[in-house]
């Protein structure tokens, strides 16, 4: 549908202590801008987060009520529903959008938290029909996904530390907004990066805006050629027939 606001890229990993979630901030209508500070990662509950990529209406729409049918669980049973059983909701709830997604209404989430039965984080991904797929590592979803998800599968490793997986999540997002013009990549202009939060058995927290620019400039200077490299210092190319200076 033409004029319809969309959120892009959105990424999750696992790593020692949970899940990192990680989602850049624009928003696109056709080849334009919308937005360039949409949230796209949330809380579901204390345990487990939401990473929206799609028609932003109904994906923000879809959120809402998730958190609002966990909530309502909890305070039912005295207790939260299973990681597994939250996934299973979500994804019931995509496949009830199925006829608006016919229409180009797409919405298609991550879902990632920790699982306090099993002490561990879990990914779990969903295709437009509803369908549920849990992933051991990581996982992507939106317009970068396939550049975000290259760069999380080259660098990944076992066992990755919080401050590794954070650094792994960053570079994936700046890649896809390198080669994906509907996902936005840090903006140092106007001071606007991604937002990212950790799931670990304390709950979901999100990454303070400093920690995140600190490690987005670090990734930037570090893919900067310093002055005086071999390539500045190699002599000119000549054209074939002209003597060299």
């Amino acid at each position: 549908m033409e004029g319809v606001t969309h959120g892009t890229t959105v990424v999750a990993l696992r790593y020692t202590d949970g899940v990192v979630m990680a989602g850049d901030r624009r928003a696109t209508s056709g080849n334009l801008i919308s937005h360039r500070t949409m949230e796209k990662v949330y809380p579901a509950d204390r345990h487990s987060g939401v990473a929206i990529a799609g028609a932003a209406g109904p994906a923000m729409d879809m959120v809402k009520l998730f958190q609002l049918q966990l909530e309502h669980y909890e305070k039912v049973e005295g207790a939260e529903l299973s990681l597994e059983g939250k996934a299973n909701q979500l994804s019931g709830m995509v496949r009830q959008h199925l006829p608006a997604a016919m229409q180009g209404l797409v919405v298609v989430p991550l879902f990632a938290g920790y699982d306090t039965r099993r002490g561990a984080g879990r990914l779990f991904q969903y295709d437009v029909t509803g369908g549920r797929y849990e992933e051991g590592d990581f996982a992507s979803t939106g317009s970068g996904s396939l550049h975000a998800g290259t760069v999380m599968k080259l660098g990944f490793r076992r066992p990755l530390d919080r401050s590794g997986a954070l650094d792994l999540a960053i570079s994936a997002i700046f890649q896809a907004a390198d080669e994906d013009s509907a996902t936005g990549g840090p903006d140092l202009v106007r001071g606007i990066y991604p937002t990212m939060a950790t799931i670990t058995g304390d709950g979901f927290e999100r990454v303070g805006e400093e920690e995140v620019a600190d490690r987005f400039k670090a990734l930037v200077a570090g893919m900067t050629a310093p002055e005086g490299t071999a390539a500045d210092a190699a002599p000119a190319p000549t054209m074939p027939g002209t003597p060299a200076p």
